[in-house]
């Protein structure tokens, strides 16, 4: 697949490096060849232009008419909406822009994007708010994620010494063909484990549960997080774009207080969230006695949210200090994940990696309905859909031999959701949620396709 992307900025270089690990034929452009210079000497199968990407020559010269997927995430939305256009016009099959404004994500403003010749809006701020307030909603979880509006959910859980019963025992004893929930990865240390039946879970392990709404309350039992209280006093340091979609999108039973050092940004969002349920107040988030003086040691749930990764870490440590079960930690550098998740902090949001998950999905022919890509985890979770005479409605699951670091976790049949066991039987229609470790998930996408005769694969290509 051949793939153009704009901008080398974090979310463009990030989105480059993962892709290049895929073996697609993908070009960087940017017209500061310095932003660059890293990928270019670095071990990335990609080729870099120091050109403008709204530039119709430059386009013309890397290719754009034959281009699978054009990606605009430069920090100019405007910029991005240009490149777009031009791209479709020069004949991309499909692109994607970068914005900065939740007008243009709106429903009614989709289709006159769409008719602009932009398939997709990436907003990355509100993408990050949504996963915040999911986070929010369960103080005990780590990562949350529904298909198909929740029939199976993936809870992602810190295993603490309430969860013992769970310990030195394989997993084929604690998820048996009865048991309505699959245990379908573990994180352990640094390290991304697709468990078979003889795995155990150990003491600090982050397991990733597959079961379906109803059960939730029994996993919650099963790891010992009944006395976890819910959020209902949340507290947010800094109150950015990203604050302001999280106030938008929470919850009707959860308060807010926001504590934003500047003055006149203050103003801005007593304006902007004028409900009795958020209250706004200026001062600096890591001065201790400010936090007892509002009322920390009251609140369930604590959110730092500036654009400073060390502050927003060092903040939620100071939280977990002063009694705040749950904490929220935005970190802009990729780098700094894996050591805030070993620093405890309940969960962990990166734009880059958030808006990667929603443009990685295109980049597959079967009808996947969701992707994303874990923020602690070097694993991905797809929910693909089964075609219509593709391969693995042909015979039961223990009958395939699926790649190593490959799991299936469950699946949604007419709404509801189900286990997947080896005698399951895949159905045309079936929604089927796959793990796997980070750059293999493509390597599923056959089962699931319809499989092209020779003489129609012999036709298009004439036709074409």
């Amino acid at each position: 697949m051949k793939i153009i992307i704009a901008g080398a900025g974090a979310v463009g270089t990030h989105l480059a490096e993962l892709l290049s690990k895929e073996n697609h034929d993908i070009i960087l452009m940017d017209e500061n060849p310095e932003k660059m210079e890293s990928l270019a000497n670095g071990n990335y199968d990609l080729l870099t232009m120091g050109v403008s990407p709204t530039s119709i020559a430059a386009q013309k010269e890397a290719g754009v008419a034959h281009a699978d997927l054009f990606i605009a995430v430069t920090p100019h939305e405007a910029c991005n909406i240009t490149c777009c256009m031009i791209a479709h016009t020069l004949g991309a099959k499909k692109t994607v822009a970068r914005v900065d404004n939740s007008e243009y994500t709106s429903k009614e403003n989709v289709a006159m994007f769409n008719s602009m010749g932009i398939d997709s809006l990436i907003y990355p701020e509100e993408l990050a708010a949504q996963e915040i307030v999911d986070g929010l909603k369960r103080s005990w979880v780590r990562q949350y994620w529904e298909v198909h509006g929740g029939a199976l959910c993936l809870l992602g859980i810190k295993l603490r010494e309430e969860a013992a019963e769970l310990y030195g025992k394989p997993l084929k004893d604690l998820c048996g063909a009865s048991t309505p929930y699959h245990i379908v990865a573990i994180k352990r240390g640094y390290e991304t484990l697709i468990p078979n039946g003889n795995s155990e879970l150990k003491l600090g392990d982050i397991a990733y549960f597959m079961t379906s709404k109803k059960h939730i309350s029994l996993i919650r039992r099963l790891v010992g997080k009944e006395q976890y209280a819910d959020v209902r006093k949340v507290m947010v340091m800094g109150g950015g774009h990203i604050a302001v979609h999280v106030a938008y999108a929470k919850p009707d039973n959860i308060q807010m207080k926001i504590i934003e050092q500047n003055e006149q940004r203050c103003r801005q969002l007593i304006e902007l969230l004028d409900t009795n349920d958020i209250m706004v107040i200026q001062g600096d988030a890591r001065d201790t006695k400010l936090l007892i003086e509002e009322g920390i040691r009251d609140v369930q749930g604590f959110a730092a949210l500036t654009p400073n990764t060390e502050n927003n870490i060092l903040a939620c440590l100071a939280a977990k200090r002063l009694g705040v079960r749950k904490t929220v930690a935005q970190v802009e550098n990729i780098a700094y994940v894996a050591m805030a998740e070993k620093l405890d902090i309940g969960t962990i949001v990166n734009k880059k990696m958030t808006a990667a998950s929603h443009i990685y999905r295109m980049l597959m022919d079967t009808d996947i309905a969701n992707i994303r890509r874990l923020t602690i985890a070097d694993a991905d979770v797809a929910e693909f859909v089964a075609s219509e005479d593709s391969p693995i409605t042909h015979k039961p699951i223990r009958e395939f031999s699926f790649p190593e670091g490959i799991t299936l976790g469950g699946l949604v049949r007419d709404n509801v959701g189900m286990s997947i066991g080896g005698n399951t039987q895949i159905m045309p229609g079936d929604r089927v949620v796959v793990f796997s470790k980070s750059g293999l998930i493509c390597q599923i996408d056959s089962y699931f396709s319809t499989p092209v005769s020779p003489i129609k694969r012999l036709m298009s290509a004439f036709k074409s």
